[in-house]
């Protein structure tokens, strides 16, 4: 496996002075250089070092998210506070259903 895949990031860093370069699965891993070219592709290099000592070691590289299965399905949980109001609320009753 090569990083080619992983989720990249330069940014500049007022505090460095300089651009950082982050991966989304290897948060610990950064490469910091004075162009944004230069910090990509240093962090680049050290994610094809990393990824060829985890092969000699045995050790299962992150699965790029590009390259993850999801289900498809969106899932949103709420607390019960939003809505509570809406099940103690009597029903409107000034429109009679036959009058409709």
């Amino acid at each position: 496996m090569n990083g080619d895949h992983y989720a990249y990031r330069v940014r500049w860093s007022g505090e460095a002075e300089a651009y950082v370069a982050t991966v989304a699965v290897m948060r610990s891993l950064l490469w910091i250089a004075d162009s944004q070219v230069e910090a990509l592709l240093g962090l680049q290099n050290l994610i094809a070092g990393v990824l060829e000592d985890m092969k000699e070691s045995g050790e299962t590289p992150p699965v790029p998210l590009a390259d993850r299965v999801y289900s498809g399905k969106f899932m949103v949980r709420i607390p019960p506070r939003p809505t509570e109001h809406l099940r103690l609320r009597p029903p409107n009753r000034t429109c009679h259903s036959t009058a409709l």
